[in-house]
């Protein structure tokens, strides 16, 4: 397929995103931005945060992932739809009584200030670290399939898309992203199931003869039995929900979407709904990568996973499919990103530099909230480029990964305020939630040594006598996505030590009774 044509959709796609932006952002203000005047339509919430939650990385790791460990990260999937279910019947009620336009300020009512800051803190630091791991990954399969034959270069091609992102997000913010995400994630879907048929349709496949044929290739296996391994059942599930609760539920971007409907049960429809799609739009992602195992193994093509949906899609697949792909992968770009850097924008402005409590003009709190936008989207371009100076090559593992360090606090900070009475000492939880991860992270580096030094690419003795000392330590036993809750639970011991057992103000506890039941 011709580059030329392919990135001319590419722009005609954008040029879309900026007409969307331009009706919906009219007669915007600060509140536009951060919670879109709470007003937004929860169906269009629901529907438009599945690109949120999909991203590129799912669009193209997810189907790559099939190959070397068939259906297993289903398992993973049924634990996200507990996940939600805690969120909707949980959280979502505690935000929506406290009338939160940030849901940190939960940890000042209930803790103060530091331990409000440094949750604010960890989103900031998550939110950065996986949103620009999932934009690097989309960028780089445009860079290698279109841009890399126009002698455009990745850091020109990432500079020029986090410019396409302010242009259509710094004025409406959620009011827009609403929309803009809903149109997205209908061209994403739409890619995935055209995707789907047309290759079912050109080997001569019925769903039925196509799972018969995936079957005999051992590519449905979902559940795994194997107590020592990481990917056991059990870790997967568990390590699922905790990852939801903590990626969706206590994370200002997807819930700065559901705070902004206007009554709590159509927010909690909106999740509820939103969950049961994700299951099923995660299962044809994973069907789609049996399909695209099959075609690759019938025309011997031999790529890394991750580039395994491209290849297909853009080397031997009609213009017609090729365009769909890259339109459906793009679809799958912007709300990840958009969505990220609105929500790290808000959660700077209000929760670091405080300008709810300041009390600042209209045009004064949005000349601030422009340079912090556009202060991100530095950040965002430096954290990319890094991301392709390590050049992996399987980045759902890696922002799971993440997600397991820099969420924990987060969990353990909120779980500790929901389920106790007890008041911490709050200049002292930001050790406690810096040490909490530390910790993990030194455990982790033993017992997955193998995974970091692929990472990393390290290799020296040092790490020889790491692999052999891990060995004696754990046995066989492998760490995998619950790392997230041994993380909570440090932290939520850490903030047990330093906390006394004396009650909450009345004023307070009469704030937080739903959250403390």
């Amino acid at each position: 397929m011709n580059s030329v044509v392919l990135l001319s959709f590419v722009i005609g796609y954008f040029v879309l995103l900026l007409v969307v932006a331009y009706y919906t952002s009219r007669n915007s203000n600060n509140d536009s931005f951060f919670i879109g005047n709470k007003s937004s339509n929860w169906m269009l919430v629901a529907f438009g945060m599945i690109g949120t939650s999909l991203s590129g990385v799912t669009f193209v790791s997810v189907p790559g992932t099939v190959s070397t460990v068939a259906f297993s990260y289903f398992q993973v999937v049924i634990g996200y739809l507990i996940g939600y279910m805690v969120i909707a019947f949980v959280l979502l009620p505690l935000y929506y009584r406290l009338n939160l336009t940030s849901i940190y300020n939960y940890l000042h009512h209930r803790f103060g200030m530091i331990s409000y800051k440094t949750g604010a803190l960890f989103f900031i630091i998550s939110r950065t670290l996986g949103a620009t791991a999932r934009l690097y990954l989309v960028i780089n399969v445009l860079q290698i399939f279109i841009l890399r034959d126009l002698n455009i270069s990745f850091g020109v091609a990432t500079l020029v898309i986090l410019i396409m992102i302010i242009l259509y997000t710094f004025e409406g913010g959620v009011k827009t992203i609403v929309y803009t995400d809903t149109l997205q994630t209908t061209f994403m879907l739409l890619g995935l199931i055209i995707c789907i048929i047309y290759i079912m349709t050109n080997m001569g496949y019925s769903v039925g003869s196509t799972l018969s044929e995936m079957g005999s290739n051992n590519l449905t296996h979902i559940f795994n039995t194997d107590v020592n391994s990481s990917g056991f059942f059990v870790k997967n599930i568990l390590g699922g929900m905790f990852i939801t609760i903590a990626m969706t539920g206590l994370d200002q971007e997807m819930m700065q979407k559901n705070i902004s409907v206007r009554r709590l049960w159509d927010s909690q429809k909106n999740m509820i709904t939103f969950s049961v799609i994700m299951v099923v739009v995660n299962f044809l992602f994973l069907f789609l990568g049996g399909i695209l195992y099959i075609y690759g193994k019938a025309n011997n093509i031999i790529v890394p996973g991750d580039d395994l949906f491209p290849t297909i899609a853009l080397q031997y697949m009609p213009a017609a499919i090729s365009i769909i792909f890259i339109i459906g992968l793009i679809s799958a770009l912007f709300p990840s990103a958009d969505g990220a850097l609105t929500a790290l924008t808000s959660s700077f402005c209000i929760d670091i530099l405080g300008l709810k409590r300041k009390k600042l003009s209209e045009q004064a709190s949005k000349k601030t909230r422009l340079m912090v936008h556009f202060s991100f989207a530095i950040i965002f371009f430096l954290a990319v480029m890094l991301f392709k100076w390590l050049d992996n090559k399987s980045i759902i593992d890696i922002i799971l990964k993440v997600a397991g360090f820099t969420y924990g606090p987060l969990l353990g900070l909120f779980s500790f305020g929901i389920l106790t009475t007890r008041k911490v000492i709050d200049k002292y939880a930001l050790y406690v939630c810096l040490l909490a991860p530390l910790i993990i992270l030194g455990i982790d580096f033993v017992n997955n040594i193998e995974w970091w030094e692929r990472q990393l690419k390290l290799q020296s003795v040092w790490i020889e006598n790491v692999k052999s000392s891990s060995s004696g330590i754990f046995g066989n036993f492998k760490i995998g996505y619950e790392l997230l809750i041994y993380n909570g639970i440090l932290t939520f011991i850490g903030l047990w030590l330093i906390s006394k057992p004396q009650p909450i103000p009345a004023e307070v506890e009469t704030i937080l009774e739903d959250g403390t039941r």
